[in-house]
Protein backbone atom coordinates (compact mmCIF):
# COMPACT_ATOMS: atom_id res chain seq x y z
CA UNK A 1 0.00 0.00 0.00
CA UNK A 2 1.06 3.14 -0.59
CA UNK A 3 1.78 5.97 2.30
CA UNK A 4 -0.44 8.83 2.85
CA UNK A 5 -0.83 11.54 0.14
CA UNK A 6 -0.13 15.19 0.42
CA UNK A 7 -2.71 15.90 -2.43
CA UNK A 8 -4.46 14.45 -5.03
CA UNK A 9 -1.84 16.03 -7.29
CA UNK A 10 0.47 12.81 -5.87
CA UNK A 11 -1.61 10.65 -7.47
CA UNK A 12 -1.31 11.86 -11.38
CA UNK A 13 0.43 8.91 -12.70
CA UNK A 14 1.91 5.70 -12.15
CA UNK A 15 -1.72 4.22 -13.71
CA UNK A 16 -2.47 0.21 -14.36
CA UNK A 17 -2.06 -1.20 -17.39
CA UNK A 18 -4.50 -4.27 -17.93
CA UNK A 19 -5.00 -7.00 -20.74
CA UNK A 20 -8.00 -6.98 -22.93
CA UNK A 21 -9.20 -10.28 -23.90
CA UNK A 22 -12.56 -10.34 -25.77
CA UNK A 23 -11.27 -8.48 -28.98
CA UNK A 24 -10.05 -10.51 -31.88
CA UNK A 25 -6.30 -8.94 -31.91
CA UNK A 26 -5.19 -11.88 -34.49
CA UNK A 27 -1.53 -12.64 -33.55
CA UNK A 28 -0.97 -9.86 -31.19
CA UNK A 29 -1.58 -9.40 -26.83
CA UNK A 30 -3.11 -5.87 -26.47
CA UNK A 31 -2.96 -4.03 -23.13
CA UNK A 32 -4.88 -0.91 -22.31
CA UNK A 33 -3.14 1.81 -19.55
CA UNK A 34 -5.93 2.79 -17.61
CA UNK A 35 -5.71 6.79 -17.41
CA UNK A 36 -9.03 6.99 -16.32
CA UNK A 37 -7.40 5.99 -12.43
CA UNK A 38 -5.85 9.51 -12.67
CA UNK A 39 -8.04 11.77 -9.65
CA UNK A 40 -9.32 13.66 -12.35
CA UNK A 41 -10.20 11.01 -14.58
CA UNK A 42 -8.11 11.33 -17.78
CA UNK A 43 -4.74 11.87 -19.16
CA UNK A 44 -4.57 15.12 -19.46
CA UNK A 45 -3.97 15.37 -15.85
CA UNK A 46 -0.23 14.45 -16.43
CA UNK A 47 -0.43 17.53 -18.75
CA UNK A 48 -2.20 19.92 -16.62
CA UNK A 49 0.62 19.53 -14.01
CA UNK A 50 3.39 19.57 -15.93
CA UNK A 51 2.31 22.88 -17.81
CA UNK A 52 1.56 24.82 -14.39
CA UNK A 53 5.03 23.44 -12.70
CA UNK A 54 7.16 24.82 -15.84
CA UNK A 55 5.00 27.88 -15.93
CA UNK A 56 6.09 28.18 -12.32
CA UNK A 57 9.70 27.37 -12.90
CA UNK A 58 9.62 30.21 -15.45
CA UNK A 59 8.40 32.57 -13.99
CA UNK A 60 5.44 33.20 -16.77
CA UNK A 61 3.19 32.45 -13.84
CA UNK A 62 2.90 33.66 -10.23
CA UNK A 63 1.35 33.11 -7.53
CA UNK A 64 -2.38 33.97 -7.82
CA UNK A 65 -2.50 34.10 -11.46
CA UNK A 66 -4.92 32.85 -14.25
CA UNK A 67 -4.51 30.42 -16.96
CA UNK A 68 -6.28 31.27 -20.07
CA UNK A 69 -6.39 27.65 -22.31
CA UNK A 70 -8.19 26.17 -25.17
CA UNK A 71 -9.13 22.18 -24.50
CA UNK A 72 -11.88 19.55 -25.87
CA UNK A 73 -12.78 18.95 -21.88
CA UNK A 74 -9.82 16.73 -20.69
CA UNK A 75 -6.89 19.00 -20.02
CA UNK A 76 -9.43 21.92 -18.71
CA UNK A 77 -10.34 19.25 -15.69
CA UNK A 78 -6.17 18.57 -15.20
CA UNK A 79 -5.46 22.40 -15.24
CA UNK A 80 -8.48 23.03 -13.04
CA UNK A 81 -7.25 20.57 -11.04
CA UNK A 82 -4.03 21.69 -10.39
CA UNK A 83 -5.45 25.02 -10.03
CA UNK A 84 -7.84 25.08 -7.50
CA UNK A 85 -5.39 23.36 -5.04
CA UNK A 86 -2.57 25.62 -6.09
CA UNK A 87 -4.95 28.47 -6.05
CA UNK A 88 -5.02 30.06 -10.07
CA UNK A 89 -7.89 31.77 -11.43
CA UNK A 90 -9.14 29.64 -14.82
CA UNK A 91 -10.45 31.04 -17.87
CA UNK A 92 -11.32 27.65 -20.80
CA UNK A 93 -12.63 27.98 -24.02
CA UNK A 94 -14.74 24.61 -25.15
CA UNK A 95 -16.21 24.02 -28.26
CA UNK A 96 -19.53 23.10 -28.25
CA UNK A 97 -19.96 19.50 -28.70
CA UNK A 98 -17.99 18.89 -25.67
CA UNK A 99 -20.05 16.19 -23.02
CA UNK A 100 -22.55 18.13 -20.43
CA UNK A 101 -20.63 16.02 -17.69
CA UNK A 102 -16.91 17.76 -18.75
CA UNK A 103 -18.44 21.20 -18.82
CA UNK A 104 -20.44 20.96 -14.97
CA UNK A 105 -16.98 19.19 -13.69
CA UNK A 106 -15.06 21.91 -15.06
CA UNK A 107 -17.53 24.67 -13.45
CA UNK A 108 -17.31 22.49 -10.23
CA UNK A 109 -13.52 23.16 -9.87
CA UNK A 110 -14.55 26.74 -10.57
CA UNK A 111 -12.87 27.29 -13.63
CA UNK A 112 -14.62 29.92 -15.94
CA UNK A 113 -16.10 27.97 -19.20
CA UNK A 114 -16.58 29.81 -22.60
CA UNK A 115 -18.16 27.78 -25.31
CA UNK A 116 -17.68 28.53 -28.59
CA UNK A 117 -18.34 27.08 -31.95
CA UNK A 118 -16.77 23.43 -33.20
CA UNK A 119 -17.64 24.01 -36.80
CA UNK A 120 -14.94 26.40 -37.31
CA UNK A 121 -11.95 25.57 -38.23
CA UNK A 122 -8.43 27.55 -37.52
CA UNK A 123 -8.37 31.24 -38.37
CA UNK A 124 -12.00 31.99 -37.36
CA UNK A 125 -12.56 34.75 -34.59
CA UNK A 126 -14.72 31.54 -32.84
CA UNK A 127 -12.14 29.02 -33.43
CA UNK A 128 -11.39 27.99 -29.61
CA UNK A 129 -7.75 27.91 -29.57
CA UNK A 130 -7.77 31.74 -31.56
CA UNK A 131 -10.41 32.99 -29.10
CA UNK A 132 -8.59 31.40 -25.74
CA UNK A 133 -5.99 33.80 -27.21
CA UNK A 134 -7.85 36.57 -27.73
CA UNK A 135 -8.89 36.39 -24.27
CA UNK A 136 -5.38 35.98 -23.12
CA UNK A 137 -3.70 39.22 -24.81
CA UNK A 138 -6.57 41.01 -23.40
CA UNK A 139 -6.75 39.84 -19.49
CA UNK A 140 -3.36 41.65 -18.18
CA UNK A 141 -1.02 39.58 -16.57
CA UNK A 142 -2.59 36.18 -17.70
CA UNK A 143 -0.87 32.28 -18.83
CA UNK A 144 -1.79 30.73 -21.90
CA UNK A 145 -1.10 27.24 -21.30
CA UNK A 146 -1.26 26.63 -25.04
CA UNK A 147 -1.18 22.60 -25.20
CA UNK A 148 -0.72 22.54 -28.78
CA UNK A 149 2.62 24.28 -28.79
CA UNK A 150 3.81 24.06 -24.96
CA UNK A 151 6.73 21.85 -24.75
CA UNK A 152 5.34 20.77 -20.98
CA UNK A 153 2.79 19.18 -22.39
CA UNK A 154 5.49 16.06 -24.20
CA UNK A 155 7.90 16.52 -21.61
CA UNK A 156 5.06 15.22 -19.05
CA UNK A 157 4.71 11.96 -21.43
CA UNK A 158 8.74 11.26 -22.11
CA UNK A 159 9.25 11.58 -17.82
CA UNK A 160 5.97 10.03 -16.98
CA UNK A 161 4.25 8.18 -19.14
CA UNK A 162 6.33 6.68 -21.77
CA UNK A 163 8.41 5.22 -18.52
CA UNK A 164 5.80 4.12 -16.80
CA UNK A 165 4.53 1.49 -20.06
CA UNK A 166 8.36 0.59 -20.31
CA UNK A 167 8.67 -0.42 -16.82
CA UNK A 168 4.79 -2.36 -16.47
CA UNK A 169 5.43 -3.89 -19.52
CA UNK A 170 9.31 -5.41 -18.56
CA UNK A 171 10.47 -3.61 -21.44
CA UNK A 172 8.69 -5.87 -23.82
CA UNK A 173 7.05 -3.39 -25.98
CA UNK A 174 6.35 -3.47 -29.62
CA UNK A 175 4.05 -0.72 -30.53
CA UNK A 176 1.57 2.12 -28.39
CA UNK A 177 -0.91 3.08 -30.07
CA UNK A 178 -2.38 6.71 -29.37
CA UNK A 179 -4.13 9.87 -30.67
CA UNK A 180 -3.58 13.06 -31.33
CA UNK A 181 -5.25 16.31 -30.24
CA UNK A 182 -2.42 18.26 -28.92
CA UNK A 183 -0.11 16.38 -30.25
CA UNK A 184 2.06 15.60 -26.46
CA UNK A 185 1.28 12.17 -25.73
CA UNK A 186 2.67 10.51 -29.30
CA UNK A 187 5.62 13.18 -28.91
CA UNK A 188 6.92 12.38 -25.69
CA UNK A 189 5.99 8.61 -25.72
CA UNK A 190 7.94 8.15 -28.94
CA UNK A 191 11.25 9.72 -28.42
CA UNK A 192 11.32 7.84 -24.96
CA UNK A 193 9.99 5.00 -26.41
CA UNK A 194 12.62 5.06 -29.93
CA UNK A 195 15.60 5.79 -27.30
CA UNK A 196 15.08 2.29 -25.54
CA UNK A 197 13.83 -0.09 -28.34
CA UNK A 198 14.89 1.00 -31.97
CA UNK A 199 12.18 -1.74 -33.40
CA UNK A 200 9.65 0.68 -31.41
CA UNK A 201 6.17 1.82 -33.32
CA UNK A 202 4.19 4.81 -32.33
CA UNK A 203 0.93 4.12 -34.25
CA UNK A 204 -1.82 6.77 -34.48
CA UNK A 205 -5.06 5.85 -34.09
CA UNK A 206 -7.64 9.17 -35.74
CA UNK A 207 -10.73 9.86 -36.35
CA UNK A 208 -12.42 10.01 -39.53
CA UNK A 209 -12.58 13.03 -40.80
CA UNK A 210 -9.16 14.23 -38.91
CA UNK A 211 -6.37 14.89 -41.06
CA UNK A 212 -3.41 12.95 -39.09
CA UNK A 213 -3.31 9.81 -40.09
CA UNK A 214 -2.95 10.97 -43.44
CA UNK A 215 -0.18 13.60 -42.37
CA UNK A 216 1.41 10.17 -40.85
CA UNK A 217 1.42 7.91 -43.64
CA UNK A 218 1.60 10.24 -46.41
CA UNK A 219 3.74 13.07 -45.35
CA UNK A 220 0.40 15.00 -47.28
CA UNK A 221 -2.97 16.40 -45.41
CA UNK A 222 -5.28 19.14 -46.41
CA UNK A 223 -8.45 20.12 -44.16
CA UNK A 224 -11.41 19.20 -46.36
CA UNK A 225 -14.00 20.36 -43.22
CA UNK A 226 -14.79 16.58 -42.42
CA UNK A 227 -15.94 15.95 -38.80
CA UNK A 228 -16.12 13.54 -36.23
CA UNK A 229 -18.50 12.92 -32.60
CA UNK A 230 -15.19 11.22 -30.33
CA UNK A 231 -13.94 14.24 -27.60
CA UNK A 232 -10.17 15.08 -27.66
CA UNK A 233 -8.63 13.75 -30.19
CA UNK A 234 -8.43 14.60 -34.12
CA UNK A 235 -7.40 17.82 -35.55
CA UNK A 236 -7.50 20.20 -39.06
CA UNK A 237 -3.77 21.19 -38.37
CA UNK A 238 -1.00 19.38 -37.10
CA UNK A 239 -0.53 20.79 -33.66
CA UNK A 240 3.33 22.04 -33.53
CA UNK A 241 4.50 19.16 -30.48
CA UNK A 242 4.23 16.23 -32.97
CA UNK A 243 7.19 15.55 -35.60
CA UNK A 244 5.61 13.63 -38.08
CA UNK A 245 9.14 11.40 -38.57
CA UNK A 246 8.92 10.42 -34.70
CA UNK A 247 5.29 8.51 -36.15
CA UNK A 248 5.22 5.54 -38.05
CA UNK A 249 1.80 4.92 -38.87
CA UNK A 250 -1.97 6.20 -39.12
CA UNK A 251 -5.01 4.24 -38.96
CA UNK A 252 -8.48 5.82 -39.47
CA UNK A 253 -11.16 5.24 -37.20
CA UNK A 254 -14.86 5.57 -37.88
CA UNK A 255 -17.10 6.91 -35.31
CA UNK A 256 -19.17 3.95 -35.42
CA UNK A 257 -16.44 2.03 -34.63
CA UNK A 258 -15.14 3.96 -31.87
CA UNK A 259 -18.14 3.77 -30.19
CA UNK A 260 -18.64 0.17 -30.54
CA UNK A 261 -15.79 -0.53 -28.70
CA UNK A 262 -16.73 1.24 -25.95
CA UNK A 263 -19.77 -0.17 -24.90
CA UNK A 264 -18.21 -3.65 -25.65
CA UNK A 265 -15.35 -2.34 -22.99
CA UNK A 266 -18.07 -1.90 -20.65
CA UNK A 267 -19.90 -4.93 -21.33
CA UNK A 268 -16.86 -7.60 -21.81
CA UNK A 269 -14.18 -5.63 -19.96
CA UNK A 270 -16.67 -3.96 -17.28
CA UNK A 271 -14.21 -0.62 -17.94
CA UNK A 272 -15.71 2.66 -18.18
CA UNK A 273 -14.07 4.29 -20.88
CA UNK A 274 -14.73 7.38 -22.79
CA UNK A 275 -15.16 8.31 -26.48
CA UNK A 276 -11.84 8.62 -27.64
CA UNK A 277 -10.70 5.58 -26.19
CA UNK A 278 -12.79 3.78 -28.52
CA UNK A 279 -11.10 5.55 -31.25
CA UNK A 280 -7.75 4.74 -29.67
CA UNK A 281 -9.05 0.52 -28.76
CA UNK A 282 -10.57 0.33 -32.31
CA UNK A 283 -7.05 1.26 -33.91
CA UNK A 284 -5.10 -1.08 -31.68
CA UNK A 285 -7.32 -3.07 -32.74
CA UNK A 286 -7.22 -2.68 -36.51
CA UNK A 287 -3.63 -2.48 -36.63
CA UNK A 288 -2.98 -5.49 -34.91
CA UNK A 289 -4.99 -8.03 -37.09
CA UNK A 290 -2.78 -6.18 -39.79
CA UNK A 291 0.33 -7.96 -37.83
CA UNK A 292 1.72 -10.66 -39.31
CA UNK A 293 4.23 -12.09 -36.27
CA UNK A 294 3.00 -11.62 -32.51
CA UNK A 295 3.24 -8.11 -30.94
CA UNK A 296 2.93 -6.87 -27.54
CA UNK A 297 1.03 -3.67 -28.29
CA UNK A 298 -0.33 -0.77 -25.41
CA UNK A 299 -3.25 1.96 -26.07
CA UNK A 300 -4.67 4.23 -23.40
CA UNK A 301 -8.40 4.04 -21.74
CA UNK A 302 -7.15 7.90 -21.93
CA UNK A 303 -10.43 8.77 -20.00
CA UNK A 304 -13.52 7.87 -17.89
CA UNK A 305 -16.65 6.91 -19.58
CA UNK A 306 -18.71 8.69 -16.73
CA UNK A 307 -17.99 11.71 -18.92
CA UNK A 308 -19.80 10.82 -21.60
CA UNK A 309 -23.06 8.92 -19.94
CA UNK A 310 -25.26 11.29 -21.99
CA UNK A 311 -23.82 10.18 -25.22
CA UNK A 312 -21.70 6.97 -25.02
CA UNK A 313 -24.13 5.07 -23.35
CA UNK A 314 -27.46 6.56 -24.19
CA UNK A 315 -29.25 5.06 -27.09
CA UNK A 316 -30.91 7.56 -27.90
CA UNK A 317 -28.23 10.24 -28.58
CA UNK A 318 -26.14 7.06 -30.41
CA UNK A 319 -29.58 6.89 -32.59
CA UNK A 320 -30.01 10.43 -33.16
CA UNK A 321 -26.28 10.46 -34.44
CA UNK A 322 -26.25 7.24 -36.56
CA UNK A 323 -24.08 5.39 -34.45
CA UNK A 324 -26.55 2.74 -33.78
CA UNK A 325 -26.69 -0.21 -36.72
CA UNK A 326 -30.03 -0.96 -37.12
CA UNK A 327 -31.76 -1.68 -40.33
CA UNK A 328 -34.00 0.74 -41.91
CA UNK A 329 -37.81 -0.45 -41.84
CA UNK A 330 -38.15 2.79 -44.71
CA UNK A 331 -41.10 4.14 -42.24
CA UNK A 332 -41.42 6.44 -39.31
CA UNK A 333 -40.52 3.66 -37.26
CA UNK A 334 -37.12 4.95 -38.13
CA UNK A 335 -37.40 8.75 -36.55
CA UNK A 336 -38.46 6.95 -33.47
CA UNK A 337 -35.66 7.51 -31.28
CA UNK A 338 -36.80 6.24 -27.99
CA UNK A 339 -39.13 3.39 -28.48
CA UNK A 340 -41.39 2.19 -25.89
CA UNK A 341 -42.12 -1.54 -27.59
CA UNK A 342 -38.34 -1.94 -26.50
CA UNK A 343 -38.26 -0.86 -22.85
CA UNK A 344 -36.35 2.27 -23.60
CA UNK A 345 -39.32 4.71 -22.37
CA UNK A 346 -40.28 6.37 -19.51
CA UNK A 347 -43.66 6.21 -18.31
CA UNK A 348 -46.04 7.06 -15.62
CA UNK A 349 -49.63 5.57 -14.72
CA UNK A 350 -53.04 7.05 -14.22
CA UNK A 351 -52.30 6.84 -10.40
CA UNK A 352 -48.93 8.52 -10.12
CA UNK A 353 -48.87 11.89 -8.70
CA UNK A 354 -47.94 15.01 -10.98
CA UNK A 355 -44.90 15.47 -9.29
CA UNK A 356 -43.77 11.85 -9.78
CA UNK A 357 -44.46 12.84 -13.50
CA UNK A 358 -42.47 15.85 -13.04
CA UNK A 359 -39.21 13.85 -11.47
CA UNK A 360 -39.36 11.52 -14.09
CA UNK A 361 -39.40 13.91 -16.84
CA UNK A 362 -36.48 15.64 -15.37
CA UNK A 363 -34.78 12.60 -14.80
CA UNK A 364 -35.24 11.71 -18.66
CA UNK A 365 -34.38 15.01 -19.68
CA UNK A 366 -38.01 15.30 -21.63
CA UNK A 367 -41.54 17.25 -21.78
CA UNK A 368 -43.90 14.40 -22.28
CA UNK A 369 -44.83 10.90 -21.03
CA UNK A 370 -47.00 8.46 -22.07
CA UNK A 371 -49.56 7.62 -19.57
CA UNK A 372 -49.77 3.43 -19.78
CA UNK A 373 -52.43 1.25 -17.98
CA UNK A 374 -49.85 -1.85 -18.80
CA UNK A 375 -49.27 -2.07 -22.58
CA UNK A 376 -52.26 0.19 -23.19
CA UNK A 377 -51.78 4.13 -23.84
CA UNK A 378 -54.28 6.07 -22.35
CA UNK A 379 -53.30 9.53 -22.09
CA UNK A 380 -50.44 12.09 -22.60
CA UNK A 381 -49.05 14.42 -19.81
CA UNK A 382 -46.81 17.35 -20.29
CA UNK A 383 -44.56 19.96 -18.81
CA UNK A 384 -47.57 22.83 -19.88
CA UNK A 385 -50.16 20.20 -18.20
CA UNK A 386 -48.38 20.64 -14.86
CA UNK A 387 -47.47 24.10 -14.89
CA UNK A 388 -51.43 25.17 -15.59
CA UNK A 389 -52.74 23.07 -12.87
CA UNK A 390 -49.49 24.14 -10.36
CA UNK A 391 -48.57 27.94 -10.39
CA UNK A 392 -51.69 29.02 -8.79
CA UNK A 393 -51.68 26.16 -5.93
CA UNK A 394 -48.53 23.77 -5.62
CA UNK A 395 -50.50 21.34 -3.36
CA UNK A 396 -51.91 20.00 -6.81
CA UNK A 397 -48.59 18.06 -6.96
CA UNK A 398 -50.16 15.18 -5.02
CA UNK A 399 -53.11 15.01 -7.69
CA UNK A 400 -52.66 11.63 -10.05
CA UNK A 401 -52.03 12.17 -13.46
CA UNK A 402 -55.42 10.82 -14.78
CA UNK A 403 -56.50 14.96 -13.33
CA UNK A 404 -54.55 16.73 -15.96
CA UNK A 405 -53.55 13.96 -18.76
CA UNK A 406 -54.70 14.43 -22.46
CA UNK A 407 -56.66 11.85 -23.46
CA UNK A 408 -57.91 12.97 -26.77
CA UNK A 409 -55.05 11.71 -28.90
CA UNK A 410 -54.13 12.08 -32.83
CA UNK A 411 -52.15 8.99 -33.49
CA UNK A 412 -49.84 8.17 -36.92
CA UNK A 413 -49.09 4.80 -38.40
CA UNK A 414 -45.87 3.99 -39.34
CA UNK A 415 -47.31 3.88 -42.88
CA UNK A 416 -48.22 7.32 -42.92
CA UNK A 417 -46.07 9.33 -44.90
CA UNK A 418 -43.38 11.91 -43.50
CA UNK A 419 -45.79 14.75 -44.61
CA UNK A 420 -48.61 14.07 -42.31
CA UNK A 421 -45.86 13.95 -40.04
CA UNK A 422 -44.21 17.13 -40.64
CA UNK A 423 -48.20 18.73 -40.40
CA UNK A 424 -49.10 17.23 -36.98
CA UNK A 425 -45.25 18.69 -35.59
CA UNK A 426 -46.20 22.09 -37.18
CA UNK A 427 -49.26 22.43 -35.37
CA UNK A 428 -47.26 22.09 -31.77
CA UNK A 429 -48.53 18.29 -31.38
CA UNK A 430 -46.01 15.40 -30.57
CA UNK A 431 -46.58 12.39 -33.18
CA UNK A 432 -47.84 9.32 -31.18
CA UNK A 433 -46.78 6.16 -33.14
CA UNK A 434 -48.54 3.30 -33.85
CA UNK A 435 -48.14 0.02 -35.41
CA UNK A 436 -51.67 -1.42 -35.60
CA UNK A 437 -52.90 -0.96 -32.09
CA UNK A 438 -49.14 -1.28 -30.81
CA UNK A 439 -47.59 1.84 -29.34
CA UNK A 440 -44.40 2.29 -30.53
CA UNK A 441 -43.21 6.24 -29.50
CA UNK A 442 -42.92 9.08 -29.78
CA UNK A 443 -41.68 11.36 -32.88
CA UNK A 444 -40.80 14.98 -31.71
CA UNK A 445 -39.30 17.92 -33.85
CA UNK A 446 -35.83 17.24 -33.12
CA UNK A 447 -36.04 13.84 -33.83
CA UNK A 448 -37.18 14.95 -37.71
CA UNK A 449 -34.49 17.76 -37.54
CA UNK A 450 -32.19 15.23 -36.59
CA UNK A 451 -33.20 13.11 -39.90
CA UNK A 452 -32.56 16.30 -42.16
CA UNK A 453 -29.08 16.88 -40.24
CA UNK A 454 -27.77 13.16 -40.63
CA UNK A 455 -28.41 13.10 -44.38
CA UNK A 456 -26.36 16.38 -44.41
CA UNK A 457 -23.96 14.96 -42.96
CA UNK A 458 -23.80 12.12 -44.76
CA UNK A 459 -23.40 14.22 -48.19
CA UNK A 460 -21.52 16.91 -47.38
Amino acid sequence: MQSVSNSVIDLIGNTPIVKLKSFDVGKCELFVKLENQNPGGSIKDRIGLSIIQEAEKSGKLKPGGTIIEATAGNTGIGLALVSAIKGYKLVLVIPDKMSREKILHLQGLGAEVVITRSDVAKGHPEYYQDLAKKIADEREGSFLANQFSNPANALAHKTTTAPEIWSQMNHDVDAVVAGVGSGGTVAGISEYMKQQNSDFKMIVADPEGSIVADAVNTGQFKYDGGSWLVEGIGEDFIPSNVELAMLDEGVIVSDTAAFAVVRQMLEKEGILAGSSSGTLIAGAIKWCQMQQTPKRVVTFVCDTGNKYLSKAFNSAWLKDNGLLPEASQGNLADLISVRFDKGDMIKVSEQDTLLTAFKRMRAGDVSQLPVMNENQLVGIVDEEDILLNVFRKEQLFSQPVSSVMVTKLDTLQISDDEELLRDTLANGKVAIIFEGDRFLGFITKVDLINRYKNTFVANN
